[in-house]
């Protein structure tokens, strides 16, 4: 049976009528335009009256969409695109792709925002829901985003960014930056976690080259990490430093090396092994102080992903990729800051 629906649009062209086409007929609904007037000519002003036959439910679906967007008609997105996988781990070639930004999709007249955003992943649409999916996760049939088209992402208030960053410009010496860019982050991590947000900290072994433990060590101890990603080697080079004073049988305070240092992050691994985990070895007294110490005494989480150039490695170490991979997902999820305390190459991922 057919209901009228009426329209009152800023203005009458091509997209207002594909976006009235689409949406009726996406909805397994049939209309005909019984009317279109302009009410005022001097502003475009336009009426369109049209009797649409839908379901129930579908109808008011149909009729929700249309008032809602006419009158933006100079807004309007482009549709979304959505094509669906042929085979597990594929995409068709024209899939989107996501950046690290707030994103929205734009299906059946309303933004969705993107769930679990993350840089390199693709859209599919899923219940009702837009959810960014690396490409090892999709499933045949999955819906995918292709193009950009029906897609908007939230750029950082480029203002808000130089404000922030104002203390990095040239009027200072590159000391003075370092000094005012520290002081900015401790500043920034303190009023996170007064507010109950997580900090959590990306590091590599250049933590202990550079002696950097000491004062890793008293922001774990005083809360303000609140997890760890890391690999195998900052967790050998640690361990060996409480057990044999070296890292990588380099002593620290003189940067030479000493007798048999290059066996000594091997014996750290293998008195890690004895206990049966870092936690156990902590446990059990072998550990007594170090980053991984005060990780397990202040329960604060880790994950160790492994590489192919790990010695031993750890029995803490994930040396699964993929899996390694989940559980760093996994732990940042609720993350107000990282920080990185590595390489670019090697701390983002």
């Amino acid at each position: 049976m057919e209901q009228i629906i009426e329209l009152h649009s800023e203005t009458i062209n091509n997209k207002i009528l594909k976006l009235i086409d689409r949406t009726i007929k996406q909805n397994d609904g049939s209309y005909r335009i019984i009317k279109i007037n302009f009410e005022d000519p001097e502003q475009d002003k336009v009426y369109i009256k049209l009797a649409v036959d839908a379901e129930g439910d579908k109808f008011e679906k149909i009729r929700q969409i249309l008032t809602k967007t006419t009158g933006e008609a100079d807004q309007l997105p482009e549709a979304t695109i959505l094509k669906p996988s042929l085979k597990d781990a594929t995409a068709p070639p024209d899939f989107y792709s996501t950046s690290n930004h707030p994103t929205e999709v734009f299906i059946d007249g309303e933004w969705l925002n993107v769930k679990n955003i993350r840089m390199d992943a693709l859209l599919v649409l899923r219940d009702g829901e837009v959810y960014a999916t690396q490409l090892r996760d999709i499933k045949k049939g999955d819906l995918i985003v292709c193009t950009s088209a029906g897609v908007r992402v939230k750029q950082r208030d480029q203002q808000e960014d130089a404000v922030e960053f104002a203390f990095m410009t040239n009027e200072v010496s590159s000391e003075r930056h370092v000094e005012l860019e520290v002081r900015e982050l401790a500043k920034k991590m303190k009023d996170l976690i007064g507010r109950g947000g997580k900090v959590y900290v990306v590091a590599g072994p250049v933590v202990i080259h550079t002696g950097g433990m000491i004062h890793f060590q008293d922001i774990i101890r005083k809360g303000y990490v609140s997890g760890l990603l890391s690999g195998n080697a900052l967790a050998v080079h640690d361990i060996e430093f409480d057990l044999l004073g070296t890292s990588l049988g380099i002593d620290l305070n003189t940067g030479n090396g000493v007798p048999g240092g290059h066996s000594h992050h091997l014996r750290a691994i293998n008195a890690v092994n004895i206990s049966g985990s870092i936690a156990e070895a902590v446990a059990d007294g072998t550990i007594s102080s170090g980053i991984m110490y005060e990780l397990v005494k202040n329960d604060v989480p880790f994950v160790l992903a492994g590489s192919i150039r790990d010695d031993g490695p750890l029995p803490d170490t994930i040396m699964d990729l993929v899996v390694a991979q989940e559980a760093y997902t996994e732990m940042i999820r609720d993350a107000d800051m990282v920080i990185m305390l590595s390489s670019m190459l090697h701390s983002i991922g």
